[in-house]
């Protein structure tokens, strides 16, 4: 089993984005100080939810901190990049950092950032297949040209080549994050895991690991691939002596950011979108996920595993919105909990 942090760089009530981002930073060097395996990094524009605008931009800056751990993207937005600069940025990082770097895509939302950045309604609604297959031939081949709707141009070498990095994988590993039957659909056929959301339970989860596996196997992806396959669960962690202490940190912190951070969002064309109650939430997060002792932690992480399949996690544990809680957090995390797992 790996266990990764998740990283938002959450902005709190009565907080500015550069205490959020330092509390990030710190948030992924005590994760290898830790014990962890993994800092996964969330992307966000415009919206106190998460003050990180680049993942990879991050994600560089921390491979850069650390010696051992993975560093991904959780992910990188894809229509609002253009998947050649995006594969460009994978490969330097998946070349400098020895292989340690994890490339995380997903579709975002209808937000404002679509007109800020000029991609349009229509990269988000339709174009995310076709930057995501751009996006792997870039990671893949020796020269690629493009001819799709969106993206058009001659053929041109890729420089640097990922796969001529001295690692044990020929490119950046990519994950896709999930939430439809259709995006599990797009990366099952592209042998592509998944990254799926911390709103979710477990027997959701199941639901949509087994789905991944009926259509790659209808796709023809080769069966040690669909096997180890290695799917990430992203949930919340916040430990305590007691389960109700734990519960409580969070109920303080979390519904808060939530507020502020969800109804900042803008959608680009006016729609209307429902917001989840911030408790209500927070209440569901506590449920699912391993918020309470170390021997519920690591119970809770072993049946999610065992009921999925999954054997990677990415776990929010920043939810109290302070640092110093936030590393005793890590650090017990590591001291705790991963030995009951291993």
């Amino acid at each position: 089993m790996y266990v990764g942090s998740f990283v938002l760089g959450a902005q709190f009530p009565g907080q500015g984005p550069g205490e959020a981002l330092h509390r990030a930073v710190r948030s992924a060097e005590v994760t290898e100080e830790a014990g962890l395996d993994a800092v996964w990094l969330a992307e966000h524009h415009f919206v106190p939810y998460g003050t990180c605008p680049s993942a990879v931009t991050l994600a560089a800056l921390l491979l850069g901190r650390t010696r051992r751990i993975r560093v991904g993207t959780a992910v990188s937005v894809l229509p609002t990049a253009h998947p050649v600069a995006l594969g460009e940025q994978a490969a330097l990082l998946h070349l400098t950092s020895g292989g340690r770097f994890t490339l995380g895509v997903g579709r975002g939302g209808p937000w404002v950032d679509l007109e800020v950045f000029g991609a349009g309604l229509e990269a988000y609604e339709h174009g995310f297949p076709e930057s995501l297959d751009l996006l792997l031939r870039w990671l893949r081949e020796p020269r690629v040209a493009a001819s799709g709707e969106r993206f058009r141009f001659r053929e041109v070498p890729v420089v640097p080549r990922p796969s001529e990095a001295l690692t044990e994988t020929p490119g950046p590993e990519v994950v896709v994050a999930c939430t439809s039957p259709a995006s599990v659909r797009l990366a099952a056929e592209r042998g592509l895991p998944m990254l799926l959301g911390m709103h979710v339970g477990d027997e959701e989860k199941a639901e949509m690991v087994a789905l991944w596996r009926r259509c790659a196997r209808a796709a023809g992806r080769p069966g040690d691939e669909i096997a180890g396959a290695g799917h990430v669960s992203a949930g919340v962690c916040q430990l305590a002596d007691r389960r109700t202490d734990a519960a409580e940190t969070l109920m303080k912190a979390m519904p808060g950011w939530l507020r502020q951070g969800l109804e900042a969002h803008v959608t680009v064309d006016g729609r209307e979108r429902a917001m989840r109650d911030p408790y209500a939430y927070t209440e569901l997060l506590c449920g699912l996920h391993p918020v309470g002792t170390p021997r519920l932690a690591a119970d809770r992480l072993a049946a999610t595993s065992e009921r999925t399949g999954i054997s990677r996690f990415a776990l929010l544990v920043e939810g109290s919105g302070d640092l110093a809680a936030t590393e005793e957090n890590l650090r017990r995390l590591g001291a705790e909990v991963l030995p009951q797992l291993r």
